[in-house]
């Protein structure tokens, strides 16, 4: 069995592949100021709970966006189940042209256009990840990537308003009813849903007005299924997007 893990600002997520599918994934909170002891006592108790023991797993790829937790996640891996890691780096082989990556680019970032080019090979794929970071990385039919687009996450944009106005209440994010808010839960879950549909929906308009041809678009990240009925570009939804990119790069190295 394969366990990946992509390590990002706010969550860390481990799914464990079989071969045929997902059989197991935890979410736990990006938290810098544990150790790396704590961290373990949380990974063995997951994995103990999941059912899964040392023997199960013989393979594993990491992804990090947070350098501070990336030492610990490997050697917590190596601790739990004797393996060593794939580091997801600009170096590994992921079916896209090298040359093309932005110097910049994240390794999740990477992950999300290496498994959109290997699942639509012959078009421009964008993948719109709802995440801490709104991201929307493009690229096209030969496996090159052309870069991205970045803005703060819904969940972010929210926890900014709450957190610097003194009357505006925290929300929890659903498409609303009507445009034009009656209260202030109702006008902020407006302007956030609604403004944010409104962005990706430019963003991938003047994607393919750069491109001069049609995108296929690809979302994931948690808020993706409640936000994809306001984006009618969106083609396909796939909530384990970035994980099933982790699993190719480690099967093509």
């Amino acid at each position: 069995m394969l366990v990946a893990v992509d390590i990002g600002n706010t969550n860390i997520v481990i799914a464990v592949h079989d071969g045929m599918r997902w059989v197991q994934s935890f979410r736990m909170y990006s938290d810098q100021k544990k150790t790396s002891d704590e961290y373990f006592v949380v990974l063995d108790s997951l994995m103990s709970h999941a059912g899964l023991h040392k023997h199960d797993i013989n393979r594993a790829v990491i992804s990090s966006v947070v350098p501070n937790l990336t030492r610990s996640m490997q050697k917590n891996i190596i601790r739990l189940f004797d393996v060593q890691p794939l580091m997801v780096d600009h170096q590994v082989e992921t079916g896209l042209k090298k040359e093309t990556i932005p110097e910049e680019l994240g390794s999740d970032l990477l992950a999300n256009a290496a498994q959109a080019h290997y699942v639509h090979p012959n078009q421009p794929v964008v993948v719109v990840d709802f995440g801490t970071a709104l991201t929307l990385t493009t690229v096209d039919s030969d496996g090159a990537v052309l870069g991205a687009s970045i803005a703060p996450g819904l969940v972010t944009a929210v926890n900014a308003l709450f957190g610097n106005t003194a009357q505006l209440p925290q929300v929890e994010l659903k498409i609303p009813q009507t445009v034009i808010g009656r209260n202030s839960q109702e006008s902020i879950r407006s302007g956030i849903m609604f403004g944010y549909a409104g962005m990706v929906k430019a963003i991938i308009e003047r994607t393919e007005q750069e491109l001069g041809c049609e995108v296929f678009v690809i979302a994931t990240g948690g808020l993706s299924q409640t936000i994809a009925p306001l984006i009618e570009r969106i083609n396909q939804i796939s909530a384990m997007h970035t994980m099933d990119g982790l699993r190719l790069i480690s099967e093509l190295n």
